[in-house]
């Protein structure tokens, strides 16, 4: 079975000091770097949101980060900015040890729609290549980590699975925004339930 690592969104606007920070976001590098070596196919996913993004809070006149708006006809949390092409924020860690093979898929590129998963929008119309890309690398098994557990790791899983690949969850590899309390178990209890594999990485690296 040939499979392959998904990093999901690890950059510096996600990590502490970040312009939407996860809580111990930066507590995700170590565990990729240590895994990264087992796997022959490595993949990155990049948030690259236009300036003038539309899930911006600052796109939305009166709206604040972290309310619930829509965008494309679907609810939209309304995000600080964060990922804007080019700039520092949407960069990798700089600790992140991305293989030289590493292939990287942006995503958020469409203004009009926000894009969580590695492998479509939100409204599922625009496809960004990765699953045709591990079908033609062979791959059909995956394993997901990074940020955030429950929103780009969660939906990038869950397409996953949908897609046909055998997925699992490297659940300490991830860490969540949590804007409600429930959000993450809830993330990872979805995932559960449809079918990835819920693993720790000292399972990856018990493997040899």
């Amino acid at each position: 079975m040939a499979r392959a690592l998904i990093l999901v969104d690890i950059q510096n606007d996600f990590l502490p000091g970040g312009a939407l920070a996860v809580p111990e976001g930066d507590e995700v590098i170590a565990i990729a770097n240590a895994i990264i070596p087992h796997f022959q196919h490595v993949i990155a996913t990049q948030d690259w949101h236009p300036a003038d993004h539309g899930s911006f809070a600052s796109q939305n006149p009166g709206a604040a980060p972290g309310e619930l708006g829509t965008l494309a006809g679907l609810p939209q949390v309304m995000w600080p900015d964060h990922c804007v092409q080019g700039s520092h924020g949407a960069a990798f860690a700089e600790d992140l040890h991305l293989p030289p093979g590493a292939s990287i898929f942006r995503k958020g590129t469409d203004p009009t729609v926000d894009s969580y998963s590695g492998f479509f929008d939100n409204d599922r119309r625009a496809d960004t290549g990765l699953a045709d890309h591990l079908r033609g690398l062979g791959v059909d098994a995956v394993y997901v980590m990074g940020l955030a557990t429950d929103y780009c790791v969660r939906f990038t899983a869950l397409d996953a699975v949908s897609l046909g690949f055998d997925t699992t969850l490297i659940a300490d590899g991830c860490r969540g925004v949590g804007l409600k309390p429930e959000d993450i178990p809830a993330a990872v209890e979805a995932m559960s339930a449809a079918g990835v594999h819920v693993i720790e990485h000292a399972a990856v690296l018990d493997e040899g």
